[in-house]
């Protein structure tokens, strides 16, 4: 017996752009508070060109008087600071920093394009913290190693470079330590950038992965939660977290452990995010410069001193730092490149160089020290606070599509 089929029903269709735009005509007010929008657009607009305005004049002012035109991160961290004084309590503290971070990084482009040097590939977390500290319209060239980044911006190729420095669970970036020990540059600013490392696979469940991908230091730091989630995996190491997520890329029984600025360029859906073994890793960027930062009452002093090899000789230098009352925040030992089994050492210090207690401890260390090296004075990091109203554990956030190209247009 045959079912007696009746008429078919249209399919229902979605709404269409007039018929959502009827939609909202019937929302009271709507039409008006768009319009209202639209003016201050235009008029933020206006305010953006008359900036860029300011910002011609100001290099055409400093031509005229021979003076380099050149990027100010003091200025513009009291430049950031002052407007989120001003307007964090209606406004985003956060998106402030970033509104005016991509304003300023535009105007200097109208004044002199800055050109920053960064440890690549494409797509890694120093590429992240040279975005977050220049801006979207800075030159940048990736570099395949920490001595090419050095090498860019010794040669002027870069006006300054970006690398790791430190990191709060897997320590000290030795081949940063010894570029800074062995050549001319110095430390002109510090950025700390809280790393979530994120598990990228075209894999549709973790059961299906088979193979790990990511640089030594990202596995570290994620160690546990691969013991717990893949323990049959294989962990391969790669020569950065970017060349993880292209290789994962290709094998959809592989997985790479990267920033999700990664996912966006290669187009790999996150599986799990902020696998990272502690809530609160971070990473110390510095910013390499042929000269360092001017005081400005809240700054870090970084020096390199070697010993004599007798007894007492590090006790005596720390000492001498403890009498002048400045305090130390850091201390890493290094092999030294000229001396088997003798070690220089990497300090932290609070304070400027040409503040005078700390001008007093430099000449104070130099007596009692084989040498002292001032590796930069620059203005201390904000201090890294962990992120309130933790998100639901790792293992239980769903997979998220990658996003789109034009949001890494966007600046995202």
């Amino acid at each position: 017996m045959k079912r007696k089929v009746g008429p078919k029903r249209p399919a229902r269709e979605r709404p269409n752009a007039e018929s959502a735009r009827a939609g909202a005509k019937a929302i009271p007010g709507l039409a008006g508070a768009r319009k209202r929008i639209d003016a201050l657009d235009d008029r933020i607009l206006e305010l953006l060109a008359r900036r860029a305005g300011v910002a011609r004049d100001i290099a055409e002012k400093k031509h005229a008087a021979a003076v380099p035109v050149f990027h100010d991160p003091e200025r513009e961290r009291r430049v950031l600071e002052r407007l989120v004084g001003k307007g964090g309590d209606r406004f985003p503290p956060d998106a402030i920093r970033a509104v005016f971070r991509e304003v300023m990084s535009a105007c200097l482009s109208v004044e002199q394009p800055l050109r920053v040097a960064y440890l690549g590939p494409e797509g890694t977390f120093t590429q992240l913290a040279a975005r977050r500290l220049f801006g979207l319209q800075a030159r940048y060239r990736e570099c395949a190693t920490i001595g090419a980044v050095f090498e860019a911006v010794e040669s002027k190729d870069a006006t300054y470079g970006v690398v790791p420095f430190e990191n709060s669970t897997e320590g000290a970036v030795s081949m940063t330590s010894d570029a800074l020990l062995e050549g001319g540059l110095v430390i002109r600013q510090e950025y700390v950038l809280p790393v979530a490392h994120c598990l990228l696979s075209r894999a549709t469940s973790l059961a299906q992965i088979a193979t790990v991908y990511s640089h030594p230091q990202a596995l570290a730091q994620c160690r546990s939660w691969l013991a717990k989630h893949l323990p049959r995996a294989q962990v391969v190491q790669t020569t950065s977290t970017a060349a993880a997520a292209r290789e994962a890329k290709s094998d959809d029984r592989a997985a790479a452990i990267a920033a999700d600025i990664a996912a966006e360029i290669h187009g790999l859906p996150i599986a799990r995010a902020n696998i990272q073994d502690r809530a609160e890793n971070a990473t110390r960027f510095v910013v390499l410069a042929k000269n360092d930062a001017p005081a400005t009452g809240r700054d870090r002093t970084t020096i390199a001193f070697g010993v004599a090899d007798h007894k007492g000789a590090l006790r005596r230098v720390l000492s001498v730092l403890e009498d002048a009352d400045v305090n130390l925040t850091r201390i890493e030992s290094r092999p030294s490149r000229t001396r088997p089994w003798h070690y220089v050492f990497l300090v932290d210090l609070e304070g400027h160089r040409s503040d005078a207690p700390v001008a007093r401890a430099l000449a104070a260390v130099s007596k009692s020290a084989d040498f002292v090296k001032v590796i930069g004075s620059y203005p201390r990091a904000a201090e890294l606070v962990a992120p309130a109203g933790a998100a639901p554990a790792p293992e239980e956030r769903p997979a998220a599509p990658p996003r789109r190209a034009a949001a890494r247009r966007r600046g995202r």
